[in-house]
């Protein structure tokens, strides 16, 4: 899968998608395997094994709520192929369960700076993660990598492309090769994630 990184914490580095194993709700960031993690359907955090897994099949808005004083830390983001659907992997740590908000925006537009971010892309997945917290704050390091981290080859996902967290909110672009999608979004724990699946 590839590698990525949001925020003050540096943002996203790619990794080899030779080949796809799956273990569970594990993931391996190596080379030549790469393990998959269960998706869930839209708004919940139930996880299905990926063999049952859903294709997305709705475009709409997603979201659910933080945890209370929930303080957490992107430390890798990655970006997967699976069968019927592209994967992006928010990997988090800290304290408490994440929150999210996940919709299509016209263009890509940093919170607080106001700031036009380039995406490539058709169609652009506005990802925020509440509950979210600078590194000194969560005592996590924060992953650091390249941006943006590139998207499947042949893929629906074209990159991911991150940007500062605000107001506890870490905010992040997923580039589509076309507008609306279809989308789910779950979040996993064990390590703690938030996963966006786009239906390719």
């Amino acid at each position: 899968m590839i590698n990525h990184r949001i925020g003050p914490f540096a943002v996203f580095t790619a990794c080899s998608l030779a080949a796809l194993t799956l273990s569970g709700c594990s993931e391996s960031n190596s080379a030549s395997s790469v393990a998959a993690t269960s998706p869930a359907a839209a708004t919940t955090s139930s996880a299905l094994e990926p063999e049952t897994a859903p294709i997305p099949t709705d475009a709409s808005p997603k979201s659910s709520a933080a945890s209370d004083a929930a303080k957490l830390t992107v430390t890798d983001v990655r970006v997967g192929e699976h069968d019927g659907f592209d994967r992006v992997v928010y990997e988090l740590g800290g304290k408490g369960t994440p929150g999210w908000r996940v919709q299509y925006v016209d263009e890509a537009v940093q919170d607080g700076s106001g700031k036009t971010i380039p995406v490539a892309g058709n169609g652009i997945l506005q990802v925020q993660i509440d509950g979210s917290a600078y590194p000194f704050d969560s005592d996590v390091e924060g992953y650091s990598g390249p941006n943006p981290v590139p998207g499947v080859p042949g893929g629906t996902v074209t990159e991911v492309n991150g940007a500062l967290v605000f107001e506890g909110v870490t905010q992040s672009f997923i580039g589509v090769t076309q507008p609306d999608r279809p989308f789910t979004v779950s979040t996993l724990s064990g390590p703690t994630r938030v996963v966006v699946d786009v239906a390719k």
